[in-house]
């Protein structure tokens, strides 16, 4: 079955320049109990070497357009194409062969070695019997060295930091060798340090390996600072699209966030910084769109900077 052409995502959005690996057509998907949909006509295109972040406050739609990308709920109209072939038509063994997705930190049941949890993302490609073969030890030890638990693949995961149990389950992504990967709040549980590793390491696996990488981050200075392009929802629409010095900006924050904030510029990287300033106030005198109508500020740090000033 064909796929659609590329749609254009609408107004504020960047139209792709590269043939898309994940594109979403006209979704409509509501929530069970919703007394309407989230989403109505959504559209967007993820060329492949893509690093995209998916920002917005809480409520807007990030972590349900990210598990409808992965298939792991299906939208009430529309539908999702991975490199050209609808989504919902796939195996998911054939699925899992070209894109990989890392939820949020889950407990494990098992105390499985770091090695073992590699392993499991060679399930795609195994034979009729389920069994590794060395060429499926070689892919787990490479997607360990690729985030640097090469000498930890014999340690119990349980036993591993927080920073090093999320750098196992994104081996074990890596382990399946996808052309692109979707991460749901990657660093939600990191402190800065291990937050910063992690971007690193999928910066470096975009540049070098042309990996397409997606993410939902509450995290503005990590999301403006790593992705080249950010996607910014608000209540289920795509308010803005774009590299991030044209995404975050004072007008964008006060509308989306309800938030006054200045923006600067990071002197090394050149990436916008956000330094929060309030709620913005309306002629009321309420604030215009604050957190208990929209969901809450725009991922302010205790400093006052959304996410750290990097």
């Amino acid at each position: 079955m064909t796929a659609p052409a590329t749609p254009s995502v609408g107004a504020g959005s960047t139209a792709p320049s590269a043939p898309a690996l994940l594109e979403a057509r006209d979704l409509v998907f509501r929530h069970h109990g919703a007394a309407a949909p989230l989403f109505q006509g959504l559209s967007i295109a993820i060329p492949q070497g893509t690093f995209a972040g998916i920002i917005g406050p809480n409520g807007s739609g990030k972590t349900t357009l990210l598990r409808l990308l992965a298939g792991l709920l299906r939208p009430g109209a529309g539908g999702v194409y991975l490199d050209g072939s609808p989504l919902d038509a796939m195996a998911p063994r054939q699925r899992a062969q070209t894109l990989a997705v890392v939820l949020q930190e889950a407990s494990l049941l098992f105390n499985f070695s770091v090695l073992e949890i590699a392993l499991m993302g060679r399930a795609p490609h195994l034979g009729r019997f389920g069994l590794e073969q060395a060429a499926d030890f070689a892919a787990a030890r490479r997607a360990l060295a690729e985030v640097d638990l090469r000498d930890c693949e014999n340690r119990p995961v349980q036993e591993l930091s927080s920073g090093e149990r999320q750098r196992a389950f994104l081996a074990r992504a890596l382990a399946q060798e996808p052309r692109g990967i979707l991460l749901d709040e990657p660093t939600a549980f990191l402190d800065l340090g291990h937050a910063l590793a992690l971007y690193e390491i999928l910066r470096r696996l975009n540049r070098d390996r042309g990996l397409t990488v997606v993410t939902v981050s509450h995290d503005l200075g990590l999301a403006a600072r790593y992705a080249t392009r950010l996607i910014l929802l608000d209540r289920g629409r795509i308010a803005a699209d774009g590299p991030p010095d044209e995404v975050v900006t004072p007008a964008r924050l006060r509308e989306v966030y309800g938030t006054e904030a200045e923006v600067l510029r990071d002197p090394a990287t050149g990436a916008p910084v956000v330094l929060a300033r309030g709620p913005a106030v309306g002629a009321s005198g309420d604030a215009a769109g604050g957190p208990a109508a929209r969901g809450g500020a725009a991922g302010t740090s205790p400093g006052g900077a959304a996410g750290a000033a990097h």
